[in-house]
């Protein structure tokens, strides 16, 4: 009997602790969009961002749900690109209309397809200022450290002269020769 007590008393501390340093993504990391990509640029500047980040995603993707339970809800991950980018979701099967970021009306699915060849998800697109495509990442990281190597690797303009496999290489290498 105390054997179960003490289990379970280790398991409700566990879970306290991971709760506690993560939110929900839906709420904490993605932003509402009125469905006009130009509109949202304009919002981008004004804000000083950095640009538009769009998570291409489809409801039965078991890596979208992966990276939303284990890195879009951590609140470090959360917070360091929520100052840097606009971030919205757009469904590769969606037949919601949206505005690109030229004003141009389309389905999301024609958005996704069509405009970004997204055929797998998740894909994370990374927009400038002008709308357009300056990083592109496909599948989910291995974790939120990854990921916010992925932010940094667009915020700091390493994007334009190495690819993110070079850069995670370095930072790996750099974090591992610290320990």
């Amino acid at each position: 009997m105390h054997r179960y007590l003490l289990l379970s008393a280790c398991l409700i501390l566990f879970f306290v602790d991971v709760n506690a340093a993560t939110r929900d993504p839906g709420e904490h990391f993605f932003d509402q969009s009125l469905g006009n990509f130009s509109d949202e640029l304009e919002v981008a500047r004004e804000e000083g961002k950095k640009g538009v980040l769009i998570m291409f995603e489809m409801d039965e993707c078991p890596f979208c749900h992966r990276m939303k339970a284990r890195v879009l809800n951590q609140v470090e991950v959360q917070d360091y690109y929520k100052q840097h980018f606009l971030i919205y979701t757009v469904d590769i099967e969606g037949d919601v209309e949206i505005s690109d970021f030229d004003g141009n009306a389309m389905k999301e699915k024609d958005f996704a397809f069509k405009h970004h060849k997204v055929r797998a998800t998740p894909v994370f697109g990374f927009f400038d200022l002008e709308g357009n495509l300056i990083t592109r990442f496909t599948g989910a990281t291995n974790d939120a450290e990854e990921f916010l190597w992925l932010g940094e690797f667009v915020v700091d303009d390493h994007y334009k002269t190495t690819n993110f496999s070079r850069y995670k290489r370095e930072k790996r290498r750099a974090r591992d020769k610290a320990r």
